[in-house]
């Protein structure tokens, strides 16, 4: 099933592209979908907040569980909470198979992880939610690496802004990836004012 047009709704609504495919239909249309969506207007406080928080998990196409777990990590650290929030997503596995251009969509990388495509210093990982530690090597495994993904990621298909985050340390030609340390969050590529997440969950 296409899920492209979905997927460009949900983005027009959240305000974000979520894929690349969604860049060109957002650009063109940068108001929510429906009949009435560039009438609306006006918003409350909670709407704001409710809105960021689903642009976040949006991006790293994550349930609410998931994301409610991963705020109760976050106020944990001695660390702005909102930092502490994202960085803990950014070292999901799904999310670091994204970013090193392996996988072109957060879609596809998840997709990559759950079929068992991926390892983690040596060992086959298909939960997409497992956190990475800085030191592990993350590659696509020996068997999966002649299928046409892969050899598209290989040539450098997938990595479209050409800017890998410095907290990666990538060899697109073996298909592998090491994060170095943990990530900052000025460097990751996220689109969030984590501060109104923060205020949502803490209402």
């Amino acid at each position: 099933m296409n899920q492209s047009r979905p997927k460009v709704k949900k983005s027009r609504a959240l305000g974000i592209a979520l894929t690349p495919k969604a860049v060109k239909y957002f650009e063109a249309r940068p108001y929510p979908p429906g009949e009435h969506g560039r009438g609306r207007k006006g918003t409350s406080d909670y709407k704001v907040r409710l809105l960021e928080k689903q642009r976040l998990r949006a991006q790293y196409d994550i349930s609410e569980r998931q994301m409610a777990r991963a705020y109760d990590r976050a106020r944990k650290v001695n660390s702005k909470t909102g930092e502490a929030l994202i960085i803990e997503l950014e070292r999901r596995l799904d999310a670091l198979v994204l970013r090193s251009g392996i996988a072109r969509t957060v879609y596809q990388s998840r997709q990559m992880v759950v079929h068992g495509h991926i390892e983690v210093n040596g060992r086959k990982v298909d939960k997409p939610s497992y956190r990475v530690r800085p030191d592990d090597v993350v590659m696509v495994r020996e068997r999966s690496r002649e299928k046409h993904p892969f050899q598209v990621a290989k040539a450098g298909g997938y990595d479209t802004d050409g800017e890998t985050p410095r907290y990666l340390e990538v060899n697109l030609p073996a298909l592998a990836f090491r994060l170095d340390r943990e990530p900052n969050r000025k460097e990751i590529p996220v689109i969030c004012d984590e501060q109104l997440v923060v205020e949502y969950y803490a209402r």
